[in-house]
């Protein structure tokens, strides 16, 4: 999978998560209509929608956790490869070894190009600055 597709899926959770919030934040509000008109089951049923939210909340909250040390699994290790000397980094050949069909490692490729690619792609510096998706306590508190 590319850096362009992580960041393509991530947006996508994003968009996803918000519209689900803007789904829960309309039934709140026709639920509180219904519940301001006298409907008794109104009121049972907001409180029910809440449990969804924050359950919902809880578990993008969970997946931000998730995501962010996933990114930092791979921060750790593109600190430990730049502190490691570079004849022992992995693809390292010294340049008598080289075959003459062999093509020259890129500067900037392999497995630290790799990583500072995720690491400075859009879902690498959101996972860093903390960055989530989800409802927030805004919405939550709508509720009521």
């Amino acid at each position: 999978m590319d850096l362009q597709t992580i960041d393509q899926q991530y947006q996508q959770l994003q968009t996803q998560a918000q519209q689900v919030g803007q789904q829960l934040q309309a039934l709140a509000t026709k639920l509180q209509g219904a519940a301001q008109g006298g409907n008794q089951d109104a009121r049972e049923w907001l409180l029910d929608l809440r449990e969804v939210a924050l359950g919902i909340q809880g578990e993008q909250q969970q997946m931000t956790q998730v995501l962010q040390a996933i990114h930092g699994m791979w921060q750790n290790q593109a600190q430990q490869m730049q502190a490691m000397p570079v004849a022992m980094q992995p693809g390292y050949m010294p340049p008598g070894m080289m075959h003459s069909t062999a093509m020259p490692m890129q500067q900037g490729g392999g497995l630290m190009g790799a990583l500072d690619g995720f690491l400075n792609s859009g879902f690498g510096r959101a996972m860093e600055m903390g960055a989530g998706m989800g409802l927030g306590d805004e919405l939550i508190n709508k509720l009521f």
